[in-house]
């Protein structure tokens, strides 16, 4: 469990953020100058990553940044209306708001990951993708394969140098099975 980030922080984080980075849109400094200055607002702001899957969201992105300018997520609406996010952000004060910030080398920065905290709405899914599940079973099998196959190598050059026959002739009959098996597999 991760230790909740105190309002000083947060507001000192947002001061020199403003500081150092250029919005692309200027409501995006008006709704972090209202947080810095609304204590009751701000103990119910969450920095996260991927805010589109919070319940309440926004997505606010600096000059040096390619992303979209900005976001503002409310249960299954998004709008990019700054000023309809920052009458709801008045509105409903004591709801936790979840505000993502995309600017130039973030996910090194040390002062934005001092106020991070863990996204607990992203799903699974997210990380595991289906190609990423097919990718590593493919790595599984290949290994196994291999293992099994040096293995009765290594067991094929043992019962050649015994001048073992009927062990030889197991292991190949194995190996040719292992390897039909692979190619029926592939």
């Amino acid at each position: 469990m991760q230790t909740p980030v105190s309002l000083q922080d947060k507001k000192s984080f947002i001061q020199w953020f403003l500081n150092h980075y250029q919005l692309k849109k200027r409501e995006s400094v008006w709704i972090l100058n209202y947080l810095v200055n609304h204590n009751e607002v701000l103990s119910n702001v969450h920095f996260v990553r991927e805010a589109k899957f919070c319940p309440r969201g926004i997505i606010m992105t600096s000059h040096c940044s390619d992303e979209v300018p900005f976001r503002f997520y409310k249960n299954q609406l998004v709008t990019t209306d700054a000023e309809k996010s920052f009458h709801d952000i008045r509105l409903n004060q004591h709801d936790p708001l979840y505000i993502q910030l995309n600017f130039d080398k973030a996910n090194q920065n040390i002062y934005y990951a001092a106020v991070l905290v863990e996204n607990p709405f992203i799903p699974d899914e997210y990380f595991i993708t289906q190609k990423d599940k097919e990718l590593a079973a493919n790595i599984l099998d290949t290994l196994l394969f291999d293992t099994r196959k040096n293995r009765l190598l290594h067991e094929i050059d043992n019962a050649l140098d015994q001048n073992d026959r009927g062990t030889f002739n197991r292991l190949v009959n194995q190996l040719h099975h292992l390897e039909e098996e692979r190619n029926k597999s592939t």
